[in-house]
C-alpha cells in the first residue's frame, strides 16, 4: 500500500490469552486482520453479531434490485456502519456483495420478492416506509423529522423508485441538490439519509459510537 500500514488489524495475541466465550482461539493464535473496529478484535463472528444486535438502531434500509445494482454492497456496508436494524433486498435475490467488504456477515439482510411484501412486513411491526425520490411532491429531508421506526427505501441507480414502490410508500423525501446533475449516486443518497437519522435519533454520548 502506498500510504498507511502494510497490514490492517493486529497480529497474534501477546502474553496470556484472555478468557471468555467471545474470543476466537484461532484469531488469538494467528492474529485478526478482519475489517472490524478494535472493540471486536479477536472476537468470534457470533459474539460480534450478538453485541451488535443488543445495540441496533430502529431504522431499516431497503433497496430495489431489479438490475443487479452495483450500489447495493456499498449501501449494506454503510448500513452496518450506522447499525441499521435490517437491510432489505427487494426483487432479485442475488446481489453484488463486493462493495459490502464482508460487512453483510454482521448485518441482517432480508429478501423480499416485491415491494408489497416489504411493506406488509414493515407495517406489521409499526415501521414507516419512506422512499427517496427527487420528484415534485417529495418532502425535503433537510427539514424532515424522520420517524424513529422507519425504513428508507432506495430505487435503482438511474430509474430510481419503481411505480410499484411509489404505491406502497407512506411518503417520499428528497435531498437538496444545487448543481447541474439530475441525481446523486444511490449509495451516496443512502448514506446521507442514514446519517440524517443518526443525527436526529442516535445516542452519540459515551461509548455508543466511535470514529473510523
Amino acid at each position: 500500500m502506498p500510504h498507511g500500514p502494510a497490514e490492517v488489524g493486529v497480529g497474534p495475541w501477546e502474553g496470556e490469552w484472555p478468557r471468555g466465550e467471545k474470543y476466537d482461539a484461532q484469531l488469538l493464535a494467528e492474529g485478526d486482520r478482519r475489517n472490524v473496529v478494535d472493540r471486536y478484535r479477536y472476537w468470534t463472528m457470533a459474539a460480534i453479531v450478538a453485541d451488535l444486535d443488543a445495540r441496533r438502531h430502529d431504522f431499516h434500509v431497503a433497496i430495489e434490485n431489479w438490475q443487479h445494482d452495483f450500489n447495493i454492497g456499498t449501501i449494506v456496508r454503510t448500513a452496518n456502519a450506522f447499525l441499521a436494524r435490517e437491510v432489505h433486498i427487494v426483487g432479485n435475490r442475488r446481489w453484488n456483495r463486493r462493495g459490502a467488504m464482508v460487512t453483510d456477515r454482521y448485518q441482517h439482510v432480508r429478501h423480499h420478492a416485491g415491494v408489497e411484501e416489504l411493506a406488509g412486513y414493515l407495517h406489521a411491526q409499526g415501521v414507516v416506509l419512506l422512499g427517496v425520490d427527487n420528484l415534485p411532491g417529495s418532502r425535503p429531508i433537510e427539514s424532515l423529522e424522520l420517524p424513529r421506526a422507519v425504513c428508507l427505501l432506495f430505487g435503482q441507480e438511474g430509474p430510481g423508485l419503481s411505480p410499484a414502490a411509489h404505491e406502497v410508500c407512506d411518503g417520499t423525501f428528497s435531498i437538496a441538490q444545487f448543481g447541474s446533475t439530475r441525481s446523486i449516486n444511490a449509495s451516496a443518497a443512502a448514506a446521507i439519509a442514514m446519517h440524517t437519522w443518526v443525527r436526529q435519533h442516535a445516542d452519540l454520548d459515551g461509548d455508543h459510537s466511535w470514529r473510523g
